[in-house]
């Protein structure tokens, strides 16, 4: 599943891609929110992503397609 996490201040938005599910990401982010406390999840990588709370300006959850290189 694909995230996209819009940060204040900064031109782009951080992609990534997770194996976790939409309410977990969810349930993540408005903890991270209501306290003004780190929004950390990891990626499908194995890399740890953390952004805090108070700088997060939208979240996109799900979309994910992967997009296919070559004949299909």
């Amino acid at each position: 599943m694909e995230v996209k996490i819009g940060v204040e201040h900064a031109p782009r938005e951080l992609v990534v891609e997770t194996d976790a599910s939409p309410e977990d990401i969810e349930t993540q982010l408005a903890e991270a929110v209501a306290s003004s406390g780190l929004f950390a999840f990891t990626d499908t990588k194995g890399r740890r992503i953390a952004v805090p709370g108070s700088k997060i300006a939208y979240v996109e959850i799900g979309g994910g397609t992967s997009k296919a290189v070559g004949f299909r």
